[in-house]
């Protein structure tokens, strides 16, 4: 018997990663499992990597009206949802001189403001024992390079798991978020193989465990947020981080 038997969950942003590897789990644990990504492309190469009961959906996390669009085809498929982890988001770093307004509008439709109103448009398809996952940054707990931007918006997303559990609290809708730290992923893929590694060591440096983490772990720690074994557990943030965001600053 598996821990999400019998359980429908929504990742936003499955097709790599941390949202794939989540997937996979949910899979294994029983869930059956809708991914969103950009490209059917994608969604494709993803799909031939899992094994299960899978909906693929092409969709922009960072088209705020495409939200309800989402919503409403996840509802003709579905007969309720008792799983969402709001996985996607706009990784752009740089330095405040190389900012614009377009960039920064950009960025908060993806991590702040899209994952307001998709939640907003699901609120009829939650069950009353549902289990929303905002995946949010180390970057919103520490100051680094070029991160002021993207650290301030997973900051608002994380913030969102004590408002709108206290809001959401008589539907039976429980908000966590999951803090993830530095973790092998193909985000810096396109830097090139040899500024990667160099990327990948100087934050293996900063990390109290002396190493990244890996999707999978951060994916085992969704499956226990997703689960009925945290029922109890609401409001907070899960920092799956290698203690950076506690000790390395």
């Amino acid at each position: 018997m598996g821990r999400l038997d019998g359980k429908h969950a929504l990742i936003t942003g499955g097709t790599s990663g941390i949202g794939l590897e989540t997937a996979r789990e949910f899979l294994a644990e029983g869930a059956t499992v809708a991914i969103t990504g950009r490209f059917q492309g994608r969604l494709d190469a993803a799909a031939r990597q899992l094994s299960g009961p899978l909906l693929t959906l092409v969709s922009d996390a960072g088209d705020v009206p495409a939200q309800a669009t989402l919503a409403a085809r996840l509802h003709t498929q579905w007969p309720k949802l008792d799983i969402l982890m709001s996985n996607a988001a706009d990784l752009t770093h740089l330095p405040i001189e190389e900012w614009t307004e377009e960039a920064f509008d950009n960025l908060l439709a993806t991590n702040l403001k899209a994952p307001f109103f998709l939640i907003k448009e699901l609120l009829p398809l939650f069950s009353q024992q549902s289990s929303v996952i905002l995946v949010g940054s180390v970057s919103a707990f520490v100051g680094h390079e070029n991160a002021t931007v993207y650290g301030a918006a997973k900051a608002g997303l994380l913030s969102y798991a004590r408002g709108l559990t206290h809001e959401l609290r008589n539907r039976g809708v429980r908000v966590n978020g999951l803090s993830p730290g530095p973790t092998v992923t193909n985000a810096f893929a396109p830097l090139g193989p040899e500024r990667q590694a160099a990327l990948y060591e100087e934050l293996r440096r900063t990390v109290p465990l002396h190493r990244l983490g890996t999707p999978t772990e951060l994916a085992k720690a969704a499956v226990y947020l997703a689960s009925d074994e945290s029922a109890y557990t609401a409001g907070t943030v899960l920092r799956v981080d290698g203690g950076i965001g506690e000790l390395a600053y």
